[in-house]
């Protein structure tokens, strides 16, 4: 019993000064701020011949992508079991930009009344769904880190992205344009903040051991 007590106690005691040896993470948080200008509801092509209501606009264009783009030694981690959905309604891609680690499969449900055929000619990340009608679901796992653009063969119209990180620590902005990274070891790096496609800057951010450290973005 007196041996059994003695190894429990060592080993909390190994553990509570592996956890002081651990450098404490921080955190990055900031916002981006878009500015340029945004396709609308109304520069879309008229749906009404197929029986669907107008297309919405689409507020999460504004939406952003912050990541970093070389992440701690060791960070590269495959997210067995991990799922995410990109919507298609309103012959819509929702969202319209999708961050997911890599090992993550995304469900592309079809909540339309007509056909949807989503595919990506992306290298290395290929694929063709073939047509679905309503209330089906079709899925791919994405293992390759990388910026995925997707596709529906039927509706010309109908683009969104996928960008696939080999490591957690990325995030998209919430309707504010807002982020927040947790968990990151202290250190320097690149951090990147990315929209549609189109904007892309990047900075070098310096997290310390005790606090976390604000970037803010404007893309033109």
């Amino acid at each position: 019993m007196k041996a059994r007590a003695a190894l429990l106690a060592a080993m909390l005691g190994a553990a509570a000064a592996a956890a002081q040896d651990e450098p404490r993470r921080g955190t990055i948080r900031g916002s981006v701020d878009v500015r340029r200008e945004m396709p609308t509801a109304e520069d879309r092509p008229a749906v009404g011949a197929v029986g669907m209501a107008p297309h919405h606009a689409a507020p999460d264009r504004r939406k952003s992508v912050v990541y970093l783009d070389t992440a701690p030694r060791g960070a590269f981690e495959l997210r067995e079991g991990a799922r995410a959905v990109m919507d298609q309604r309103d012959e819509t891609f929702v969202p319209h930009v999708l961050a997911v680690a890599a090992g993550t499969v995304v469900d592309f449900n079809n909540n339309d009344r007509t056909y949807h055929n989503v595919f990506s000619f992306t290298k290395g990340s290929r694929f063709d769904l073939g047509r679905y009608g309503r209330g089906r679901s079709k899925s791919v796992r994405f293992d390759r880190p990388g910026i995925v653009r997707v596709f529906c063969d039927i509706h010309s119209h109908m683009s969104a992205f996928i960008l696939v990180f080999g490591h957690r620590f990325f995030a998209v902005t919430d309707a504010l344009g807002r982020y927040q990274i947790d968990g990151v070891p202290p250190g320097t790096y690149t951090l990147v903040a990315w929209n549609d496609g189109q904007a892309r800057e990047s900075r070098t951010v310096t997290v310390p051991e005790t606090a976390g450290v604000e970037a803010d973005f404007v893309l033109k």
